[in-house]
């Protein structure tokens, strides 16, 4: 029998497109299968309830509950990271590892990994979000050496709301970013349909569109030790690295 690579997916409750683009994204794939734990988030916000949604010990709960189906990588498949902090999710990994024994990362580190590795620093930030989460999340990845001078975003909090963004109104919000000089174009947040745009968009504009959840995979990929290019059609984000 042929073998299978899991991959586990730690799921925001009120995401309804990850798993339909992810599964969309593995439908060539018969020897590689996401696996997915739902952990409540229904609000996108900084106050201290919103926040909270993001706490560790629910999190480890369910990264213990998909390493009983012997997955071989987890990833947190939220951006949460994004306005919380490369360091948050940082933390976050190596607990799961810890207590799952399976190397585990995060939306966020998985775009901050991709921008290193492909070597850019001017992000066009496309966001669902409110004005204060984006600003947050400017400044932490400015932090971290990245120019998000050339941003859009929805001015959404319902976690809900963010899936029922059209494929329009995300390119155009693409499109802006790259007309401001972004090096590439980052959609950051697991429930906006960007993956099924990026690819075209990419050939429009001549720049990188990276959606989260193409990015999550990409990751989730690279921590199980398959080969990324194997995913067609989806964009650059799983094409090899220059010089790999």
């Amino acid at each position: 029998m042929p073998r299978t690579t899991r991959l586990g997916m730690l799921t925001p409750s009120s995401n309804s497109v990850l798993e339909p683009m992810t599964a969309r994204m593995l439908a060539g794939q018969p020897g590689i299968t996401a696996h997915f734990a739902r952990l409540r988030v229904t609000q996108i916000g900084l106050s201290a309830a919103a926040l909270g949604q993001f706490d560790q010990a629910p999190m480890l709960a369910a990264a213990e509950l998909l390493a009983d189906a012997r997955v071989a990588a987890i990833l947190w498949n939220g951006t949460a990271g994004a306005w919380l902090g490369f360091a948050n999710d940082a933390a976050l990994s190596a607990a799961i590892t810890r207590q799952t024994g399976v190397p585990a990362s995060t939306s966020a580190l998985a775009f901050r990994d991709l921008f290193r590795r492909r070597g850019i620093r001017r992000v066009g930030l496309v966001t669902p979000y409110t004005g204060d989460v984006q600003a947050r999340i400017r400044a932490n990845w400015h932090a971290d050496g990245l120019d998000c001078a050339a941003e859009r975003h929805l001015g959404l909090s319902e976690n809900f709301a963010f899936a029922e963004a059209g494929e329009a109104e995300i390119a155009g919000m693409v499109r802006a970013v790259a007309a401001e000089g972004a090096e590439a174009a980052a959609i950051v947040c697991t429930n906006l349909a960007g993956g099924a745009v990026a690819a075209a968009l990419e050939a429009e504009l001549g720049i990188p569109v990276y959606d989260s959840v193409a990015v999550s995979l990409w990751k989730a990929m690279d921590l199980a030790g398959l080969d990324t290019a194997a995913i067609a059609g989806w964009g650059s984000v799983f094409a090899p690295d220059r010089g790999a």
